[in-house]
């Protein structure tokens, strides 16, 4: 029999989006909960992401008379969905409880008093598809003031953006040179930042403040939040969980659940060896993710007979690396680069091979797969000079003069003439001079024969708003040229263990590990092999973690 030290109602294993999530959904239910954080900073990778939530039939949507429902989702994600193989954590039923509770988890979130909008424009990423929603289903928190944290606003995780801003305002704000609407986001962002110093505000955006806003809900309500306490053992009796081993004060601390123990700790974005294991020919050194995503958790959850799935999944970032890039850093993401005019992306053989905008988990999967035929990692983006005079590229300014340490260290190539890039990146000059020459056409003809890149709103809402007549077309054309390699990041592994509608985590036979529950990416996930959506690793994780407290409390009503 096990000798525990403290019982507390319900235990949460990690802080990202899920985990807080679900401890709030228990707090409000007037139960007890401790959350474990095994790191001195709160947040998890969901602090470092956007932030955004893929919510079909929200709120939001219902006001502004947007047409969306049950059905019209589920008829865009079944058909996302269809005939994929070896996807348990993507069965109907998880489908249509997603479906039917992610509302109710946003509306719960709002009735909390997190504040949440939705974004305009944010088109599904495969909006061409019946049920596909060209507005698209995203929502985000509101920006926040982490001067309002207190003490705790030094152990927030850092963001990915310093600036004021909603995320879609800030994807707009680069164009400030070439647009009057930009300029207005800028001077909107300059009167911000003016008004917070002001009145001693210090406005945070994105995912961090997204993790700020549930963190301040959920120290009101009275949370036990505890950094530097990383659980090393799920403990067991009878066959269900009862409790977790963790560190307190540096000595052996075991807990008692009386409800259950919810695993959101993230995936192994960081573990090498089980990269090696699931996702081979992927890096560690190409994540976004937060440095504590590695897998443990899933191990440990396995260990007690655990069924995983979906584990060669990640939810892709493809990334590139600047001089000095060091591992755990935030990567500069490419989508954005290669989905706008006078770009593209050709293998190592300097060949084109796919829509260069799109899902960005659909781009880093299309790089692995082309690896498996085609040496494709790390691919090249192939830009001109009419591409650094009007966008950014990997941080830096439009028409901004890039660090000399680029061109030194070999990581911007820069040539004359085509045939002379393709030497310096060991390309045949016929092969990629055949390549641009053949984009070119599409151009003219302002149809992409190859790939249909633009055909889809979302490729459009990646490229240019001032380029016509299409947003993603422009043609290469006008020298210098430059190269720079890409990379399949991501922003977290997207497999892990399997559940059940109730959020429960299931043994190889289906059998339920009673007192397990799971979300985010420790689980495999609930949209199977795709990405419908911005958001659709958030908005599921903290769902399933709304879901599983839900369940969790009933068992003592």
């Amino acid at each position: 029999m096990t000798q525990f030290d403290e019982t507390v109602d319900y235990i949460v294993v990690g802080s990202g989006g899920g985990a807080m999530s679900g401890a709030l959904t228990m707090l409000a239910q007037g139960k007890q909960v401790i959350m474990l954080e095994k790191s001195e900073l709160v947040g998890g990778t969901t602090a470092r992401s956007g932030g955004v939530m893929w919510i079909p039939n929200n709120r939001f949507l219902q006001q502004d008379g947007i047409d969306d429902s049950y059905e019209k989702a589920s008829t865009y994600l079944e058909g996302l969905c269809e005939g994929q193989k070896d996807a348990p954590g993507s069965t109907p039923l998880r489908r249509q409880t997603y479906l039917q509770q992610a509302p109710q988890m946003l509306d719960f979130l709002i009735e909390q008093g997190i504040r949440i909008r939705r974004y305009p424009y944010w088109p599904d990423y495969y909006d061409e598809r019946p049920g596909g929603l060209e507005t698209g289903r995203c929502v985000g928190a509101e920006l926040f003031d982490i001067n309002e944290l207190g003490e705790w606003k030094d152990k927030l995780r850092p963001g990915f953006m310093e600036y004021p801003v909603m995320v879609d305002e800030a994807l707009l704000m680069a164009n400030f040179r070439r647009s009057w609407r930009s300029f207005k986001i800028l001077l909107t962002m300059i009167g911000r930042s003016i008004k917070a110093r002001l009145t001693g505000k210090q406005y945070i955006s994105a995912g961090q403040a997204l993790q700020g806003r549930l963190l301040q809900a959920l120290l009101e309500r009275g949370v036990d939040l505890r950094t530097e306490s990383p659980v090393t053992e799920l403990l067991v009796t009878d066959g269900a969980v009862t409790g977790v081993l963790t560190e307190k004060d540096g000595q052996p601390w075991r807990i008692q659940t009386r409800l259950g123990v919810l695993v959101a700790a993230g995936g192994f974005a960081h573990n090498q060896s089980m990269r090696d294991q699931y996702i081979p020919s992927t890096s560690d050194m190409w994540t976004s993710a937060a440095p504590t995503d590695t897998g443990e958790m899933i191990q440990e959850m396995m260990r007690h007979g655990a069924a995983v799935a979906q584990m060669d999944e990640m939810v892709g970032n493809p990334c590139t690396l600047p001089p000095g890039s060091r591992k755990g850093d935030i990567r500069a993401p490419v989508q954005g680069i290669t989905a706008k005019p006078h770009a593209i992306l050709v293998d190592q053989t300097g060949v084109r091979y796919m829509n260069e905008g799109g899902s960005y988990m659909a781009y880093s999967k299309g790089m692995l797969d082309r690896h498996e035929s085609n040496p494709a990692v790390p691919s090249w983006a192939i830009l001109d000079s009419q591409f650094l005079k009007k966008y950014m590229l990997a941080g830096t300014m439009p028409g901004s003069k890039k660090p000399q340490e680029w061109y030194d260290s070999g990581y911007l190539k820069k040539a004359d003439t085509l045939a002379e890039l393709a030497q310096m990146i060991d390309v045949l000059p016929e092969t990629l001079q055949a390549t641009v020459e053949r984009f070119n056409g599409f151009v003219e003809r302002n149809h992409d024969e190859d790939f249909k890149r633009g055909e889809r709103a979302y490729d459009r809402w990646l490229g240019d708003f001032l380029n016509k007549p299409s947003e993603t077309l422009g043609k290469i054309e006008q020298g210098p040229f430059y190269a720079l390699s890409v990379f399949p990041g991501d922003v977290s592994t997207y497999g892990g263990v399997v559940t059940d509608e109730n959020s429960r985590v299931l043994r190889k036979d289906g059998s339920v590990i009673e007192g397990l529950y799971a979300t985010g990416v420790s689980t495999a996930s609930v949209m199977g092999r795709t990405y419908p959506g911005a958001g659709a690793s958030i908005g599921p994780a903290c769902t399933w973690g709304y879901i599983a407290a839900h369940h969790a409390a009933s068992k003592q009503d």
